[in-house]
């Protein structure tokens, strides 16, 4: 949900800067523009002479501007490139022995940890995700504990357990995983 919204405010802000430099660039070819429009000529600028040379005895202006907008479009174009990135990943690579490789679905070994850590005594519900590259796939896997449980022997046993299969069966080195623990909420027991 979170890429979306993230994807949605990154495509409007895109589409309102493209229209903003598109107007000021067909005030600048002479195109006629609503009266309201600050600049509605050929000869119109940005920046009036008296704005350019307000700070042109301070040497040290001009190469801030710039180095804050080269700073500011970095950034943007990173932050652009981080939404086309994705975050869960879509297959392992296995080592099948013959030289080949197999692929396993990064879903299905999603859904085996997840079932297995679930399958725990005192974890209420289970969810995992892959993240990392093909060949070094790293887990995130969060547990929603039930009040009785045991954190300590709980992570104990999805380490030994969900985690340690999983690295066997996809024939990996090591899955390096982060574990969150989260209790299930519920009302007081009253003791009497």
């Amino acid at each position: 949900m979170r890429s979306t919204v993230n994807r949605v405010l990154l495509a409007l802000a895109g589409l309102v800067l493209v229209v903003v430099a598109g107007a000021v660039l067909a005030a600048g070819l002479g195109a006629s523009v609503p009266s309201w429009w600050p600049w509605d000529g050929k000869t119109d600028v940005l920046l009036s002479a008296a704005d350019r040379q307000r700070w042109r005895d301070d040497g040290w202006w001009w190469p801030t501007v710039i180095a804050v907008l080269a700073v500011l479009v970095v950034l943007a174009l990173w932050w652009f490139l981080a939404q086309l990135r994705r975050g869960r990943l879509a297959d392992v690579l296995v080592d099948s022995g013959d030289g080949e490789g197999a692929q396993l679905r990064g879903r299905a070994l999603e859904g085996v940890l997840a079932g297995e850590a679930e399958a725990l005594d005192g974890v209420a519900r289970a969810q995992a995700m892959l993240t990392g590259r093909r060949t070094a796939p790293r887990a995130r896997v969060r547990l929603l504990m039930e009040p009785h449980a045991a954190p300590l022997g709980t992570l104990n046993a999805v380490a030994d357990g969900a985690l340690a299969h999983a690295r066997d069966s996809a024939g990996l080195d090591e899955l390096p995983a982060e574990v969150r623990l989260r209790a299930v909420k519920h009302r007081a027991e009253r003791v009497s």
